[in-house]
């Protein structure tokens, strides 16, 4: 077997590693409100959520891997450097941000360090400037739903059951959260997971020539359109098995910062949290789950009253938002030309 093969999985191997990353960095998204209301312990909570990321493997379309795999950069400029480079830049700001506590995009990392790498190798040619307009748009559209939902599910909730007893309330929303963050979990697998599917696509349909002559056909992918299955239950199992490592300190930050959270108030930002990631994940849409249940929460805080959201805090991540596809996309720019100079 040729040295460039070995290379190309060896490559495969990081972007499982990158998902395992993205699940530990953004189990925050998954737990931290069901966390934060007691609902659940850790330790159950990342299980829960773990497993319902595994599931959402079957039968929820790849869509999104369709679009990183072939609609945000020219297949033309990208080859295992790029892939590694693009990698290697994701990887390297996610763990300063999570050192930081700050709930940043891996999905958004992961797409600046792609870009980033594919421009230090062949300028701003290489973008293909219709698959990122949805994909920017959404960085606003996808916190903006997220708050508008919640807020909505919880003012319409709220005047339902203004006649409950609030002990009754909070007993039934206990449950209804199980239910909540399941189908949160299983839209943030759907999105997330499909990052790191397309990026294995990419990476083999660039390499292609180099498996011409490799015995193991799963291996061998002509088109960017079809994900093998190993791809699809790598990149399900990854972002689980990193889930149930849990990013404690975003945890935090996510489930108390923002705003104070009831069992009700969980259940109306997971459920609009969720309704926003299986409609983007539906047209294909690589949007960032952190950005999209900060801005569920919020929407729960803001239906009380506008200071119970702690703005500061959420101004903090929204700059962190901001820098991270620029910041994720010069670290894989300069890895690529370190890679090439050294690798050609």
């Amino acid at each position: 077997m040729s040295a460039t093969v070995w290379f190309v999985l060896a490559i495969a191997l990081i972007a499982f590693v990158f998902d395992f990353i993205n699940g530990f960095h953004d189990s925050a998204n998954s737990i931290a409100t069901v966390v934060s209301t007691r609902v659940l312990s850790p330790g159950t909570a990342v299980i829960w959520a773990a497993f319902f990321n595994f599931v959402a493997a079957f039968g929820l379309g790849t869509a999104v891997a369709k679009t990183i795999g072939k609609g945000l950069i020219d297949l033309a400029v990208v080859d295992p450097i790029v892939i590694l480079g693009g990698l290697i830049g994701a990887i390297v700001w996610d763990l300063i941000t999570w050192w930081g506590g700050l709930p940043t995009s891996s999905s958004h990392a992961l797409i600046g360090g792609y870009a980033g790498a594919a421009v230090a190798k062949a300028g701003f040619m290489a973008i293909l400037a219709s698959g990122w307009v949805k994909t920017l748009v959404f960085i606003v559209v996808a916190p903006l739903m997220g708050l508008v939902l919640a807020l909505a599910l919880t003012v319409g909730l709220s005047w339902l059951l203004r006649r409950s007893l609030p002990r009754k309330v909070d007993r039934t929303f206990r449950v209804l959260q199980l239910f909540s963050a399941a189908l949160y979990s299983l839209g943030h697998g759907t999105n997330d997971a499909q990052k790191t599917m397309g990026i294995i696509v990419g990476l083999l349909f660039a390499a292609r020539a180099s498996f011409v002559d490799f015995p193991i056909r799963a291996l061998h992918v002509t088109t960017p359109d079809v994900i093998p299955l190993w791809v699809i239950f790598g990149a399900y199992a990854a972002i689980a098995l990193g889930t149930m490592a849990g990013g404690w300190r975003i945890v935090r930050t996510m489930g108390q910062r923002i705003t104070k959270l009831t069992p009700f108030g969980g259940f109306c930002a997971e459920s609009s949290g969720a309704i926003t990631l299986f409609v983007a994940s539906h047209f294909g849409i690589p949007v960032s789950t952190t950005h999209t249940i900060t801005g569920a929460i919020s929407g729960v805080g803001a239906a009380h009253r506008l200071s119970a959201v702690r703005w500061g805090v959420a101004g903090r991540i929204v700059w962190a938002w901001v820098l991270t596809i620029p910041a994720a996309a010069g670290i894989a720019g300069l890895m690529y030309v370190v890679l090439h100079a050294v690798l050609s």
